[in-house]
């Protein structure tokens, strides 16, 4: 059967239009019961890559994270967050993202991922996956990403987030380790997107961030909400509507080199269509940087970590004591 991509045009994060709005965008794939059953603990997994510009739309928005909870909750299930945010702890950045008084109000548990190794369907070193074992040991795993430009990866949409599901400082060590070459990066996040298996994947397209993302970049209205069963095929849709060849984003690329999506005619969209939706003017990155980081690099941004997760955080939290 073809993937099902259902596509939103809505403009509002208030919460009650945005309930709706996602009510709306889930029907056609048999409503959040028909993915979450009683009992299940299920992880939702936004992009939470910086506490440091939250008003700059580079991480999911709050109330969209809010709004599933409290979907997942309705139908029976035990939502908890996660992430692992190159800098800082998770609580620490959704705390600056706003998004931890609301979690508190739904007694969802925001945790730290850890790691384990998963065998997987890549060849050769990417046969076994350092992963995070609280994604994997999930009943159901929903995946929140955010609609950016990136400066290494062209896009970053919902195959790209999955990579927060690699634990701590193992990713700076694949972008040291694969980063000279994209295609093979890329394949790394084909295959770390295949085995955790998102159940259904919710893309946060009502203010993108373009430019030179993930973070240094500016909102952008787009007025897209999107769902899928499938994350290959949703960004496989998302490039269309941002006018971005396929091919100039390597996890779409790489998808379509592992057959798991292709031309469009292959998915089954439905809602809004493509053409309704369509940005004209999406800014991609104006400056491209080099994904593969030299140990220097690392070992700075490993400091950094240690350094806002351990010290930072706790002072800032001692000072409002």
């Amino acid at each position: 059967m073809k993937p099902t991509v259902s596509l939103l045009h809505t403009s509002s994060y208030e919460i009650a239009s945005l309930m709706q709005s996602l009510e709306a965008v889930l029907a056609p794939l048999g409503g959040m019961s028909s993915i979450v059953k009683a009992g299940d603990r299920v992880l939702l997994k936004p992009n939470l890559l910086t506490g440091s510009r939250p008003t700059k739309e580079c991480t999911t928005r709050p109330e969209l994270v809010y709004c599933v909870a409290k979907m997942v909750i309705d139908a029976g299930g035990r939502p908890f967050l996660g992430d692992s945010p190159a800098f800082g702890s998770v609580k620490g950045i959704a705390k600056a993202n706003g998004l931890l008084p609301l979690a508190e109000e739904l007694g969802i548990p925001i945790v730290e991922f850890h790691g384990k190794r998963y065998e997987t369907d890549g060849e050769g070193e990417l046969h076994n996956l350092r992963l995070s074992k609280e994604a994997m040991d999930a009943d159901v795993v929903i995946n929140l990403p955010k609609v950016k430009s990136h400066m290494q990866l062209t896009l970053t949409l919902g195959v790209k987030n999955l990579f927060g599901c690699v634990p701590g400082k193992m990713k700076a060590w694949w972008h040291m380790e694969a980063g000279k070459d994209v295609n093979r990066f890329a394949q790394m996040l084909i295959e770390t997107a295949r085995t955790i298996n998102p159940e259904l994947t919710i893309i946060d397209g009502i203010v993108g961030h373009e430019g030179n993302g993930p973070s240094a970049g500016e909102p952008k209205e787009l007025g897209v909400l999107a769902a899928s069963r499938d994350v290959f095929a949703l960004d496989r849709v998302m490039v269309e509507i941002l006018g971005v060849n396929p091919l100039d984003v390597p996890t779409v690329a790489a998808s379509i080199r592992t057959g798991l999506c292709s031309d469009l005619d292959a998915i089954d969209i439905v809602g809004d269509q493509i053409e309704q939706l369509q940005i004209p003017d999406w800014q991609l990155p104006t400056t491209m940087m080099a994904i593969d980081f030299e140990l220097p690099r690392v070992v700075r941004s490993t400091f950094k970590h240690l350094y806002i997760k351990f010290i930072k955080e706790p002072l800032s939290t001692y000072a409002r004591t």
